[in-house]
């Protein structure tokens, strides 16, 4: 059959009993990066040909494997690391184990995403995993409309030099959720960052954290209509006394902590309804 084996996310010590029997007695590895695979391989003292299989050309693989398979082969297939299938290679080779009637199962072990959800600090039950934080403005807007409606953890993979854009797009676009930034989880210099996400922005605003990164924010959409009726009556009393549109929508949004385009198209339109002298 297929063993789809969960492999290290750092530490190598990470690896299961099961998976090393599994890699020890198959025919052939399939993996995502030979070269990293190699290092695993050398580490528990197991030689076997490995096979390149990326995202690319995962679905030629996949013929490959079922031919395999139908020989009576025994084939392992690991990403770089965690689980295939959470945001690696890996559906395609289930999708063809299950159209051709081929036996495949799953051997679990670590993975960035129960373990960055735990160590958040975050309520942890329900999440939301969203893989990599899309860079695309046009990815970004549907993602951004089904935050706003999640009323739980949500948590994403990001590169390093992309954590400060990502938390400063959130930050606009949610408003100011607790959250937790998590690198480098199972090596030796692994840490937990936790705050408000004006506070993570800030603290990555100059210089990026370093190694593999993992997000979680806390999203709060059943506050939301509590927040946008403080928002109204807030920027209500500060237009009326006085107070610009821009100032206005400014010292909301922080008082709310509610987006601030939000609490500027909000003021924009109370300001419209209110008596000139108060605007």
């Amino acid at each position: 059959m297929l063993l789809l084996c969960a492999t290290p996310i750092g530490n190598l010590g990470d690896l299961t009993p099961r998976v090393r029997e599994a890699i020890a007695s198959c025919d052939a590895v399939y993996c995502e990066d030979t070269r990293r695979t190699l290092t695993l391989l050398n580490h528990i003292g197991v030689k076997k040909p490995l096979v390149s299989c990326y995202r690319e050309n995962e679905r030629q693989r996949a013929q490959e494997v079922v031919a395999r398979l139908r020989a009576g082969e025994t084939v392992v297939y690991v990403s770089d690391a965690g689980m295939p299938g959470v945001s690696d290679p890996g559906e395609a080779l289930i999708a063809a184990c299950i159209e051709n009637n081929l036996p495949y199962s799953v051997l679990p072990g670590a993975s960035a995403v129960l373990m960055a959800a735990v160590m958040s600090g975050l309520p942890a039950m329900p999440f939301t995993f969203f893989g990599f934080f899309p860079r695309e403005k046009k990815a970004q807007k549907p993602l951004i409309e089904q935050l706003r409606r999640l009323d739980h953890l949500a948590i994403f993979y990001e590169s390093p030099n992309r954590v400060h854009a990502t938390l400063s797009i959130l930050l606009d676009a949610l408003g100011d959720l607790d959250a937790a930034l998590l690198r480098e989880l199972t090596k030796l210099h692994e840490e937990v960052v936790r705050g408000r996400l004006s506070e993570l922005a800030a603290r990555y605003a100059q210089a990026p954290p370093r190694g593999e990164c993992v997000l979680c924010v806390f999203c709060r959409a059943a506050e939301k209509q509590d927040d946008t009726a403080d928002l109204e009556a807030t920027l209500k009393r500060l237009l009326c006394s006085g107070a610009s549109v821009r100032d206005a929508a400014a010292e909301a949004a922080a008082l709310c902590g509610v987006p601030k385009k939000e609490a500027y198209a909000k003021a924009l339109a109370l300001n419209r309804s209110l008596p000139a002298e108060s605007g």
